[in-house]
């Protein structure tokens, strides 16, 4: 007999069919000269420090570090899991052969094999290696089984990940909460949890410290178009009205008009990453709740395995590509054009050199039916569109730079236009994502037409001032957190540099949206709309800790490259712990030596503290958390002149502070958006019709203001 063990019970049951083995059993199935059974994810894990010696229950200095000789592992104290391991248990001794189903990735290897290890496994181990649970899918991989040998480097490299976590999150976390907790709370510590942190409270830093200064620009329009001038921005409104007299006491002059023809790359297939950043800039999904959406729509088998960090595909999947987009038939009119001529086989898309475990994600033959959520349903929207585009051609720019001149002063502008979409075509119908003032400005400009100019023509120019503010380094969101978790804190914009700095990224991609969410829940960071702000408790804990080896992206970033190194044969797994191990009895003793602070949690702050926050900034807080009454979807903002929806473009609702004359109090802005009206209130001076008292009330329809 032998004995397949899945990761999921669903996933044992798409195992199960395709096998024959269809005799449902107590915790398994049987069948065909099959057993198939399953795990619930872990059942087994690490000893504990009490495990190892029970005086080390207690949290205390004198006892740290902790690093057990041999770390042990132990099932997952819970009924569930011991019956169904008992199960696991007695199929093994009963097997002729096992086969490894778990999920296809490091963690599912881990899982797995401390089953088999706790099971006292001596059978053969096969290992099933598949990137969809389509039929057609397991059917190969069972005629491809792999040596279990093949994937112990995988095992290593995860075992490995899974102790240094231990050492570093367990020694860390007691010593720090045992020096500077004061025996008030835990101060949690984390191998990727703390150096997330820390980017996170640096630049909450950055915005707090940052000075607004005002600037002036000098612009000018020449034939409609609007031309900036090639300096420095001014310092002072005086220097920017000099400059502008000087302007208009001379001619504009055009130096030189030049028109390139270029193109712009297709977007790359997604990877895990790149699908929770798009799907949190599109529609503000978390990271964690991207995860969840994209394992649902592979066990339904609509996707391919989306644990992955690689955006090609493998060469072998090029003779499947037409019959996957033939069966996206959601997409007929995108899919047409493609198929008037062979499918084309760019290295930007396959590439074998680029693919490890796992290809990107993309759809397989099974298209969805009507059983999705809308959650789900966009999601798979996002990656059938980026798997389409992939093969449209590249989109033909136009870019014209037109260089001028006022008199001494330099002047320049320039202007994109789209000549043949390409694979912009797939996102025609779709909305622009909104972007922020100053981006808009900056699109606003290198959309608008460019005539053409001929060097050395010159006339009168309608020369202004711009004046602007400069801004503050933006916060994070959960999409630009996930990129720099990517690049361990580096800022790349470039798709091939950034997969060129996967390896020395901080955490994996199945980990990141597990990481955040641990942030929120310890309190050391809270979101406002989608802004991630690091609070007073995450800000104090950075602070406290003085070793740069905790909070450094970049060096956890090379303990992941060393793990990518295990994994692939190229470092020793015992030397990995051994670093570890003297990285932690430095610290501790470190820490120990080195003096106390006091630690203050955030909910043993005094009542007087809080009530010493500003009134302006309570009031924006309570704006921010009401929704908008109109739309009911999105919540509203407070501005200088009214309060109104934060899509006011869309959904247009807005009250003004001032209304017929009256300025109205907080609370009678509050009732009036919150209850639909005022109570009766007197001192309205330019109603048209002369009232002066009345209530003011929302009109029910259009949600206008009315007195009456």
């Amino acid at each position: 007999m032998k004995l397949c063990i899945a990761e999921k019970p669903s996933v044992a049951r798409d195992i199960a069919k395709v096998l024959g083995a269809t005799m449902p059993k107590q915790g398994y199935m049987e069948g065909n000269g099959y057993c198939v059974t399953w795990t619930f994810g872990h059942l087994c894990t690490l000893k504990e420090p009490h495990d190892y010696g029970q005086e080390l229950k207690s949290w205390n200095l004198i006892f740290l570090p902790i690093i057990p000789k041999n770390f042990g592992i132990k099932l997952i104290p819970n009924k569930g899991v011991e019956n169904q391991f008992r199960v696991i248990e007695r199929l093994v001794s009963e097997c002729d052969e096992v086969i490894n189903c778990g999920d296809a990735g490091q963690e599912g290897e881990l899982i797995q094999r401390w089953v088999l290890q706790k099971a006292k496994c001596n059978k053969p181990i096969k290992r099933l290696w598949i990137s969809s649970l389509t039929e057609e899918s397991i059917k190969e991989g069972f005629e491809n089984l792999k040596p279990a040998e093949d994937y112990k480097n995988l095992y290593l490299a995860g075992n490995a990940r899974a102790i240094g976590d231990w050492l570093l999150g367990i020694n860390a976390t007691r010593l720090f909460t045992k020096k500077f907790g004061g025996n008030k709370g835990v101060l949690s510590i984390g191998r990727v949890q703390t150096p997330t942190l820390a980017m996170l409270v640096q630049r909450q830093k950055e915005i707090d410290s940052f000075s607004t200064e005002e600037y002036w620009e000098l612009k000018t329009k020449y034939r409609d178009v609007i031309f900036n001038a090639a300096i420095d921005r001014l310092k002072t409104l005086d220097r920017a009205e000099k400059g502008l007299s000087y302007l208009k006491e001379n001619l504009f002059e055009i130096v030189s008009f030049e028109i390139k023809e270029g193109k712009e790359k297709n977007l790359r297939l997604f990877d895990l990453t790149g699908l929770q950043v798009e799907a949190n800039k599109k529609y503000g999904y978390s990271a964690e709740n991207t995860l969840n959406y994209i394992q649902s729509l592979y066990e339904k088998k609509h996707v391919t395995y989306p644990r992955v960090d690689t955006t090609y595909l493998s060469e072998s999947l090029y003779p499947k590509i037409e019959g996957i987009l033939r069966s996206l038939t959601f997409y007929q009119d995108l899919i047409l054009p493609l198929l008037q001529q062979p499918i084309p086989k760019s290295k930007a898309v396959f590439d074998d050199a680029k693919v490890t475990d796992h290809h990107a994600i993309i759809p397989t033959e099974i298209s969805p039916s009507q059983n999705l959520s809308k959650e789900e349903k966009l999601i798979y929207d996002l990656i059938a569109k980026r798997f389409i585009s992939v093969f449209y051609p590249e989109c033909k720019i136009s870019n014209t730079l037109v260089e001028a001149r006022v008199g001494t002063i330099p002047f320049k502008t320039n202007g994109k236009q789209i000549l043949e979409p390409g694979w912009r075509a797939v996102y025609a119908k779709e909305p622009k994502d909104k972007e922020d003032s100053t981006d808009k400005e900056k699109s606003a400009e290198e959309e608008q037409l460019i005539p053409e100019f001929l060097a050395g023509e010159s006339g009168p120019h309608d020369p202004y001032i711009h004046q602007g503010k400069t801004s503050p380094p933006k916060y994070f969101t959960e999409a630009t957190l996930l990129r720099a978790m990517e690049t361990a804190g580096k800022q790349i914009d470039d798709d091939e540099l950034r997969e060129m700095l996967k390896n020395n990224g901080i955490g994996r991609p199945s980990t990141r949206a597990n990481i955040i969410e641990t942030l929120f829940k310890r309190k050391y960071i809270e979101k406002k709309r989608k802004n991630l702000i690091a609070t007073q408790t995450g800000i104090q804990l950075i602070d406290t800790i003085e070793d740069e080896v905790l909070k450094s992206p970049e060096l956890t970033g090379e303990w992941e490259f060393k793990l990518r190194k295990i994994e692939s044969g190229e470092y020793d797994a015992n030397t990995f712990k051994e670093e570890l191990i003297t990285m932690v009895t430095e610290l501790t003793k470190k820490v120990k030596d080195g003096k106390g602070k006091s630690f203050t949690f955030e909910d043993e702050k005094p009542k007087e503290e809080k009530k010493t926050v500003s009134a302006a900034k309570k009031e924006i807080k309570e704006w921010d958390m009401l929704k908008c009454p109109k739309c009911k979807q999105n919540h509203l903002m407070k501005g200088k002149t009214a309060v109104g929806c934060s899509d006011f473009k869309n959904c247009g609702f807005k009250v003004l502070f001032e209304i017929y004359g009256k300025k109205l109090t907080e609370k009678q802005l509050m009732d009036l958006v919150v209850k639909g009206k005022t109570s009766k209130l007197k001192g309205f001076s330019s109603h048209p019709e002369n009232i002066q008292e009345g209530v003011i009330s929302l009109s029910e329809n259009d949600y206008s203001v009315n007195l009456a």
